[in-house]
């Protein structure tokens, strides 16, 4: 062992560059820095670009979500699918939808850089929304009409309807792949982060960026699904493709105006390197601190490098082994001799972080199965309630969804303007309270709202049941659903957005397309886990002469247990998340005090955390 030291102390002279030897300690130092790396000076785009960057994300969100926000009721409707099997595809399709983004982030960190990820992106997603449109358009892509009148059987879709619609979704999947890993550190891209001013334009995007996705949601939930159900589902879909084509065009218009910020390489790879290299070097022991000196490789970062410099932590120690430099490792030039056995410093830091991440995304899943609930057995509660507003107008089953909308509208600005300056005075902290504290308060309100969802029902389903129509439907008005879908928005307005800006502030910078990726693999999640306990509830709930809790007759089934299932492992969830939380270490953290200043890294330490 003794010869093993001099070996990694005779073989390099690089040195941390922090005081004693830059070992920091996990209680002083968590995953990051606050002082910016020395990077070369370039020239953002800055608010030259945002009328391309956020019109490009503006038109392609409206067409896709417009296209898919009543998809449920197509597929119900027109493929004549009972509500299990629709669920399934929604839920399928989500999951994969929404796991690509991790492929996607690979490409562009590691290949093409974002632009073109968008770019290449935008094309498939133009294509998957074509192919969509021409279903409800030429009759051999659908199933045909049913005819209830002469007491027709509906008939459901056959395999190449359903290779069809599979086409048009995994063309939508790939598209989603590559545009939603980039879409905000493309626009963060645009703005010089080392200077106040490009910081203040990050922030500012940031609220751009939400107040836009809220309009747009309201949108296409209420005009683009009033056409889609009251006018005709090809011009429906026929909307949101012409508005897709508008946005690669938007985007491209651009093109002379962006930063191109070039990939510098796949943090995947260097994830990977990292376990390579510490299982290589597993039976060697770490040096202590005053020993240290020359035995850790940690190269400069590159000049142009828009990543700030980690240091050395004890958070998961045993990972520090990858960067022991030993004897012959090093070239002349300072670059290691086999990257799969030398790491440095900085490729070790940020696996760290997103180790230490990974138990708090995990808690957003079950959230997030609370939220999938609007796109399905919502739907089908509204479907069989009384949807008239007056006489004439019918309210569309899928606009429902927009008073989430219409509630994060409403409660973001006074939640932003008058209740964070009010909680910052007490808390001291610039958002009034921590990312984690507001993604939890999410937790609660997903919880509450599945358990008024499920009193809801009951009261729905009794209507129903005691008013006898042929057509099933409670003589009860739809705004039933509202006090549900009311605490839903403001379970999204806590926990959707916590989450998306907790990824971004505490990945490194390299790691934002990541960040993004790991949100969508969240709902992705989610939606895997719907369809596995709708699938579990359907096959073995019911039986004696009783339907499954989710039969095709919704009348006849028992959705409110399956909220009330939710809501129990919702409170599981919490419980789990609290006790992460609480041991969560920030890799930044502002304080208050006349001016927003960064936290010192021994200040109240205990305070830093949940």
């Amino acid at each position: 062992m003794e010869d093993k030291k001099n070996k990694m102390k005779k073989s390099s002279s690089l040195s941390l560059p922090s005081p004693e030897n830059g070992i920091y300690d996990e209680e002083k130092q968590s995953c990051g820095s606050d002082s910016p790396s020395k990077t070369s000076r370039r020239k953002p785009g800055g608010w030259r670009a945002m009328p391309y960057v956020l019109g490009n994300e503006t038109f392609e969100r409206l067409a896709s979500v417009g296209l898919l926000a009543n998809f449920m009721q197509f597929l119900l409707t027109v493929f004549h699918m009972d509500q299990v099997s629709a669920s399934n595809v929604l839920n399928i399709w989500s999951g994969v939808t929404n796991f690509i983004p991790l492929l996607g982030a690979f490409i562009s960190d590691a290949y093409i850089g974002r632009f073109w990820t968008i770019a290449f992106a935008s094309v498939f997603e133009m294509m998957g929304m074509l192919t969509l449109t021409f279903i409800p358009w030429l009759p051999q892509l659908h199933p045909p009409p049913c005819n209830t009148k002469v007491g027709q059987q509906c008939k459901g879709p056959n395999k190449s309807h359903l290779g069809f619609l599979a086409m048009g979704l995994g063309f939508l999947s790939i598209g989603s792949g590559g545009i939603r890993p980039c879409s905000i550190p493309f626009g963060v891209d645009q703005f010089d982060s080392t200077t106040d001013e490009g910081r203040k334009g990050i922030a500012s995007f940031f609220n751009w960026y939400y107040t836009s996705f809220t309009v747009v949601l309201i949108i296409a939930l209420t005009l683009v699904v009033y056409i889609q159900e009251s006018v005709s589902w090809v011009i429906g879909f026929g909307i949101p493709t012409v508005l897709m084509f508008l946005s690669l065009i938007l985007f491209f218009i651009g093109t002379r105006v962006y930063v191109y910020v070039k990939p510098e390489g796949s943090i995947f790879s260097s994830i990977v390197k990292v376990f390579v290299a510490m299982h290589k070097k597993r039976k060697l022991k770490l040096p202590d601190e005053r020993e240290s000196n020359g035995v850790f490789y940690d190269p400069p970062l590159p000049k142009d490098s828009i990543v700030k410099k980690l240091p050395l932590t004890n958070k998961y120690r045993s990972l520090n082994k990858a960067a022991i430099v030993m004897e012959g490792e090093i070239n002349t030039n300072g670059t290691p001799t086999n990257t799969w056995r030398l790491c440095s410093i900085q490729q070790i830091e940020e696996v760290k972080c997103l180790l230490k991440i990974i138990p708090v995304w995990a808690t957003g899943i079950i959230c997030f199965t609370a939220m999938a609930q609007q796109g399905t057995f919502t739907m089908s509660q509204a479907l069989k309630m009384d949807r008239h507003l007056g006489p004439k107008f019918q309210i569309p089953a899928g606009t429902l969804s927009v008073i989430s909308m219409i509630t994060i509208g409403i409660w973001l600005p006074i939640y932003d303007r008058l209740i964070v300056p009010s909680i910052r005075k007490v808390t001291r902290i610039e958002g009034g309270i921590t990312l984690l504290q507001r993604i939890g308060i999410g937790m609660v309100f997903s919880i509450l709202s599945m358990v008024v969802a499920g009193q809801i029902e009951k009261v729905r389903r009794n209507s129903a049941i005691m008013h006898g129509s042929a057509d099933g439907i409670a003589p009860i008005t739809v705004m039933w659903l509202a006090p549900q879908l009311i605490l839903m928005g403001f379970a999204e307005a806590f926990n959707i957005i916590g989450q998306i800006e907790f990824y971004n502030k505490e990945f490194p910078e390299n790691m934002s397309s990541v960040a993004n990726s790991l949100f969508s693999c969240t709902v992705a999640g989610a939606s895997y886990l719907s369809s596995f306990l709708v699938n579990i509830l359907h096959n073995t709930t019911g039986g004696h002469g009783h339907p499954d809790w989710l039969t095709k007759d919704i009348n006849q089934g028992r959705v409110e247990n399956y909220y009330y299932l939710i809501a129990g492992l919702g409170v599981l969830n919490l419980f789990w998340f609290i006790y992460v939380a609480r041991r969560y270490q920030y890799k930044t953290r502002l304080e208050v005090d006349d001016g927003i200043k960064p936290y010192s890294e021994v200040h109240d330490l205990q305070n830093m955390k949940y």
